[in-house]
């Protein structure tokens, strides 16, 4: 079996940014499906290094992935990674995974050795709209028992007014923790709150906002810091109660490898779209064993191919805690699934069938077309 075709599809996701899908195409009728990560004004140049490194896979044997990707990044790239080439290399080692999964009549996950678990939690995001203004704790605070009406039991959120600094005015701290306040007090004890910092603050922030949050009981708290620093995530983690995540802005297990030295994170969160692909994000979290780290897979990617890969490589992981499902995307990821992915009681059941465990129909993807967005205000 060869490799025949790559094609990218850019699709709008109805939200905040476009969606990347890349379907490979083989001589024997089998085709697979994978998904890029991508961002607001910069998925263009995502689409157009899938387009040049799909070039080398035609004729390719589509079970040789570990090659594929090993030699994307040495021989295509010369060892010089970038979060565009990331992207690109794990839709396309994703939809090789599709491939030979559905070759050989079952998912992913059963040549990854197998589940550890059936079903996987996830946590809502994408709910809690912008935390700007005098009503925005009570906003946030609707929003979120809603999302728990739903079925969820844990969510995320990012409580820190913008634009985003290192340096913010304790105006903004407090603004911040008088969000998470009112949304515990709006879901309860038993609902787990992910509180998102989204790697923007400087330590002396992180630690005194930390301080001020604790008594709310936070499940975690994603990138108080920028995970460029190491040293001073270490530091940030020393000084507080709340388990630190890091991980969104790592790609591949070298760039993680000084996070477990530094004991610098509780949980990784890793993206199968820009980490490497399924394989790398399984290697990750097989790193992070040993540490006692556990992995909560980024995704803010589609409720479909993003979404069906995060599954696949999490089943495999003793060690996975919960990964992230974007309530907003999930009209629109309805719409272009054959088979779509379904959360019941804030779980999703392990895919049954073979490969990925999703397809998509490519009438629908040409019915919501990608969609420039307007400037955004950068200041």
């Amino acid at each position: 079996m060869r490799v025949t075709g790559v094609t990218p599809h850019l699709v709008d996701s109805g939200g905040g940014k476009n969606w990347l899908f890349v379907k490979v195409d083989t001589d024997e009728g089998l085709h697979g499906w994978g998904e890029c990560y991508t961002q607001t004004d910069r998925d263009r140049s995502i689409a157009v290094m899938v387009e040049e490194l799909g070039r080398y896979l035609i004729g390719w044997n589509p079970f040789h992935i570990r090659r594929f990707t090993h030699i994307a990044y040495c021989d295509f790239a010369s060892k010089r990674g970038s979060m565009d080439f990331y992207c690109a290399v794990s839709g396309l080692e994703q939809a090789l995974w599709d491939i030979v999964g559905k070759a050989l009549n079952t998912p992913v996950y059963n040549l990854l050795g197998g589940p550890v678990h059936d079903r996987i939690r996830v946590y809502a995001n994408g709910w809690g709209g912008h935390t700007y203004g005098d009503t925005a704790a009570q906003r946030c605070a609707d929003a979120a028992r809603q999302v728990v009406e739903r079925g969820f039991t844990a969510l995320k959120f990012d409580p820190f007014p913008g634009p985003w600094r290192e340096y913010i005015r304790r105006d903004d701290e407090d603004a911040a923790v008088t969000c998470v306040r009112a949304v515990r007090e709006a879901v309860g004890d038993d609902v787990d709150i992910l509180i998102e910092a989204h790697r923007r603050l400087a330590p002396m922030h992180a630690v005194r906002v930390a301080e001020a949050m604790a008594e709310y009981r936070p499940f975690w708290y994603e990138e108080p810091v920028s995970s460029k620093n190491v040293d001073a995530l270490a530091e940030v983690r020393r000084r507080i109660a709340i388990p630190v995540v890091t991980g969104e802005e790592l790609y591949t297990k070298a760039e993680f490898r000084e996070v477990f030295e530094r004991q610098a994170a509780d949980i990784l969160n890793p993206d199968v779209c820009n980490c490497g692909g399924i394989l790398e994000l399984k290697e990750i979290a097989a790193m992070a064993e040993p540490y006692y780290v556990a992995v909560s897979p980024h995704n803010y990617n589609s409720t479909t191919v993003g979404l069906a890969a995060t599954l696949q490589a999490s089943a495999v992981m003793p060690n996975f805690l919960i990964t992230e499902y974007f309530v907003n995307f999930e009209e629109r990821g309805i719409a272009i699934a054959r088979e779509p992915l379904r959360v019941e009681d804030g779980y999703i059941a392990l895919p049954t069938t073979p490969g990925i465990g999703i397809d998509l129909d490519e009438e629908a993807l040409r019915r919501f077309p990608y969609r420039q967005r307007q400037k955004r205000s950068l200041t």
